[in-house]
């Protein structure tokens, strides 16, 4: 026969069944949703910096979400970019703007680190090869405006997402 629980003991199975179902993984944080711009094809990155979103196209009107973390105030940019270099693990050297903000960073932090602000996987845009789509050792930024003009993504979010793109990939940046 089942046991009765009482209203406290209720109250608390409930409060904790609640945090468990509200706590959100890193790979909770992406979704599949409708898109109601249907001019991007398959496979198509599209980044909405307003929104700290990045979708990614599966099918006309449907992508993958994911949260990300953007540009701060002034490092934010927009346009179109292609996939141009794809690693795992990624060795990071500080470019010359975040070196000079920060000169006691070491000239490079070997892949795998985890002082890597790379993350577990990179994504590098170009032309230029300027700006990259990567995971991040600061999960906490995500969803903020945080980096130098790169897209931070969970590690997990960031694995998902190289498994799907290739060389080429087209990356429309929005504000």
């Amino acid at each position: 026969m089942p046991r009765q629980i009482g209203a406290s003991s209720f109250a608390l199975v409930a409060l904790a069944l609640s945090a468990i179902g509200s706590a959100k993984t890193p790979a909770a944080a992406r979704e599949i949703v409708e898109i109601a711009d249907a001019r991007y094809n398959p496979g198509t990155i599209v980044i909405r910096t307003g929104e700290r979103r990045l979708y990614y196209v599966v099918a006309p009107g449907e992508a993958i979400r994911y949260t990300i973390a953007v540009g701060k105030a002034g490092k934010q940019w927009r346009g179109i970019k292609y996939v141009e270099e794809m690693q795992v693990d990624p060795a990071w050297a500080p470019p010359a703007e975040v070196k000079r903000d920060n000169p006691r960073l070491p000239d490079v932090i070997p892949g795998g680190s985890p002082r890597n602000p790379m993350g577990a996987r990179v994504i590098g845009l170009g032309p230029g090869g300027e700006y990259a789509i990567h995971g991040t050792n600061m999960p906490r930024t995500i969803g903020t405006a945080a980096s130098y003009g790169c897209f931070r993504m969970h590690n997990n979010d960031v694995i998902d997402l190289y498994a799907r793109v290739q060389m080429g990939t087209p990356v429309v940046v929005l504000p």
